[in-house]
């Protein structure tokens, strides 16, 4: 036998020897565990609200079962966390980083249920278009620049959204937003309602005056106001001219 030749019983020993070894670097260095980094993070920002543990605490609720999904859309939207307990959630610049961001939503994952991130693939923006228009205008309005609600709320802009965040709105219902499941709207539907609204985006950032985005009529009736109103003025000038 060729005693330079390690057993298969001390090539698992080096095996567990080395796995444990990772792990207490990892656990030694939370930059390479997200759900440690994410745990230290909710500690020092999250856990005032909803519990050390994610149970929920007074009226914040519970975090166990939300998902990553939630998370990640609550953080990278800047809903979360509130300026105050008492504030009411609305789009901002987000509070944390993208790998902050990442390392809370595995965080909130580890504690198990609820949608994992969703994958956004390419879709039909002329088919988005009819979607959007049956599902989404009515809060959001016709050219995505959002518009108020009643009780004094407001459905925010879709102009600066990511995709993946519009997917997760569109299964998750924040706000007064209902959620749609899948037998209501498909994954290659909410596909091409993201395509369309990237069509919208990329109309508003190629020329022209925008006159806040309301649309083609009220922009049209701007013009035409303003339009006759020089009219009015150069009839006013020539006529003082001529007499």
């Amino acid at each position: 036998m060729d005693m330079r030749r390690p057993t298969p019983a001390v090539c698992l020993a080096l095996a567990a020897f080395a796995l444990t070894a990772v792990a207490g670097l990892a656990a030694a260095n939370p930059a390479h565990d997200p759900v440690e980094r994410g745990r230290q993070l909710y500690g020092a920002s999250c856990a005032g609200c909803h519990g050390q543990s994610g149970e929920g605490f007074m009226t914040s609720p519970s975090l166990r079962g939300v998902g990553a999904a939630s998370a990640d859309f609550q953080l990278s939207t800047g809903r979360m966390p509130l300026s105050a307990p008492d504030a009411r959630p609305h789009p901002r610049e987000p509070a944390f980083d993208h790998q902050d961001i990442a390392a809370l939503t595995a965080f909130v994952a580890s504690l198990g249920g609820g949608p994992q991130v969703p994958a956004v693939g390419p879709g039909d923006p002329r088919k988005g278009r009819t979607l959007y228009l049956a599902s989404c205008a009515s809060c959001h309005s016709a050219s995505g620049v959002g518009a108020a609600l009643p009780g004094g709320g407001a459905a925010p802009s879709l102009l600066n959204t990511k995709p993946t965040q519009v997917a997760e709105a569109v299964r998750l219902g924040p706000g007064a937003m209902p959620a749609f499941d899948t037998k209501t709207l498909t994954e290659a539907e909410v596909n091409s309602i993201i395509a369309y609204i990237g069509t919208v985006r990329d109309e508003f950032r190629h020329g022209g005056a925008a006159i806040g985005g309301a649309g083609p009529v009220p922009e049209g009736l701007v013009a035409w106001v303003i339009g006759l109103g020089v009219l009015i003025l150069v009839i006013l000038f020539l006529g003082r001219r001529a007499s």
